[in-house]
């Protein structure tokens, strides 16, 4: 038997649709008002199902036709609204004969709303007995085959309306993400952080190394950028005086796309002054851990199949004991550049920012030890001149005080005692600007204003920022950061006729 092609149904429908508006039927109206969600009325029925009968009380409940089964003068269909699903019972001589003859023409995919009261069939299903039936939006495209379903990740990732449809393993993973941005955000604002909001347009792109995204005002008639990170104007809070700070916000990177990368993401960024980069490290582990409990009840999670334990306290290890004891590197060869540069090449690692012994370093780590920190491990001591907006430690001067936190073989946060001495970061930024001057793109600019701020005066203040997408990443147990972002960024499609 021949089956409809897609855009055979696509007219079918469309002719349905001209049909309905020929007979004067409101295909989109927005006069029906519910009495309950459908999760409310199962509520109801789980609390008082002895007081419920075919006429008393009466509901109304709106909802799309996921399924729809006809035996002629009657239909069971099953409705779905943002709290679940339920079954409702539509009988041609309960609604009427005008009602029905509408409802023969509905499809799978139109919303509708029923008034009735409640019965159980014969299997013990609690159904809404439909005594009116009203049409609320009428669907023009027909929903994706319920089994096959929509599988495709390309066309998941582009019409992911229908991907929230038809896969609840992906709605849950949005509800969850949701989830852990306000668990993030109570226990913040239990600790007498200030939620803010710094510009995302910025004169100059500051706070961490990265390609930005730029764009043209054309009143001011000047360049401005997309934000590559909130940092040096949520550290000018600080100086104003807001002691604890944070943002949840959208940074752009103009860089690649990967499992891993997307150029528009979502960080969590703090700073509480009178603390230090252990301080926040006690911090996170906190969070992240309070996080695991409330989206997954335990703070022992699956991640792709590995079991990760985080309960307090995490490991700490230094960069160099990380590349020593981890990544097999001899310690004698941490000083020496042209020897991690030949372990590099013995390793076929492309290390394009050759300048800097910390640049040689980190390429390394990131090679070598990241994809085997499985169990939550902060990084520590990291070279200064790699970390231009940190304070150097008191004690290992060529280090600072900043730590990079690795679970499941990926970063998820990177925080600092914050540099707050003005002719200090003066001197980092010029070493900065060389570098770009010699060729890297990714370079911090000069950043005077954000000097000034410092003149005046910023008390002793730790800082970080945590990847929201990677976090989910870890809490849903999803490989891809394309799963945990809406509308990831992807190629324009080629567009087809009909």
């Amino acid at each position: 038997m021949k089956t409809d092609t897609a855009s055979e149904l696509l007219q079918k429908r469309r002719e349905k649709v001209l049909q309905l508006r020929s007979n004067q039927i409101p295909l989109y109206p927005n006069d029906f008002r519910i009495s309950h969600s459908i999760e409310e009325l199962q509520g109801i029925i789980a609390d008082d199902a002895p007081g419920l009968s075919e006429d008393h009380p009466v509901f109304a409940v709106a909802g799309r036709m996921m399924a729809i089964n006809r035996f002629g003068k009657s239909a069971f269909i099953r409705m779905r609204d943002r709290t679940g699903q339920m079954q409702a019972y539509i009988r041609k001589d309960r609604v009427g004969d005008e009602s029905y003859e509408l409802f023969r023409q509905l499809d799978i995919g139109d919303f509708v709303g029923v008034t009735g009261g409640m019965f159980q069939t014969r299997t013990g299903e609690w159904t809404l007995l439909a005594r009116d039936l009203r049409l609320l939006c009428k669907s023009t495209r027909a929903l994706p085959e319920k089994y096959h379903g929509l599988k495709d990740p390309e066309k998941r990732y582009r019409r992911r309306y229908l991907d929230l449809l038809m896969n609840p393993e992906v709605r849950d993973i949005f509800i969850k993400r949701s989830q852990i941005i306000q668990a993030i955000r109570s226990f913040l604002l239990d600790r007498d952080f200030l939620e803010v909001e710094t510009p995302m347009m910025q004169p100059i792109p500051g706070g961490a190394e990265a390609a930005p995204f730029v764009t043209h005002h054309n009143a001011l008639g000047m360049d401005l950028y997309l934000r590559i990170a909130p940092e040096l104007y949520l550290k000018r809070l600080v100086v104003g005086g807001l002691e604890r700070v944070f943002e949840i916000n959208r940074n752009f990177r103009n860089e690649g796309i990967s499992t891993q990368h997307n150029p528009e993401f979502t960080m969590l960024e703090f700073y509480q002054a009178y603390a230090t980069h252990d301080d926040l490290m006690a911090l996170t582990e906190e969070m992240v851990a309070q996080a695991a409990v409330y989206v997954t009840g335990s703070s022992v999670i699956s991640y792709q199949g590995e079991k990760i334990d985080l309960s307090r306290p995490w490991r700490r290890i230094s960069l160099g004991d990380a590349l020593t004891g981890i990544g097999g590197v001899a310690p004698e060869l941490l000083t020496d550049k042209q020897g991690l540069l030949d372990v590099a090449a013995r390793n076929g690692i492309q290390v394009t920012k050759t300048g800097r012994l910390g640049k040689v370093i980190t390429k390394l780590f990131d090679v070598l030890v990241e994809p085997k920190l499985i169990q939550p491990t902060f990084i520590t001591e990291y070279p200064v001149e790699v970390s231009p907006l940190s304070r150097r430690s008191d004690t290992i001067p060529d280090v600072t005080e900043r730590f990079e936190l690795f679970i499941a073989g990926r970063e998820i946060a990177n925080g600092f005692s914050e540099l707050n001495d003005p002719e200090d970061q003066r001197g980092r930024f010029l070493e900065q600007v060389k570098d770009r001057e010699a060729g890297d793109e990714e370079a911090h600019l000069m950043d005077e204003e954000y000097i000034e701020a410092l003149e005046y005066g910023m008390p002793p203040t730790a800082g970080e920022g945590v990847g929201i997408d990677r976090l989910t990443m870890l809490l849903t147990d999803t490989p891809s950061i394309r799963e945990v972002i809406l509308f990831p960024h992807m190629k324009p499609a080629e567009r087809r006729k009909g």
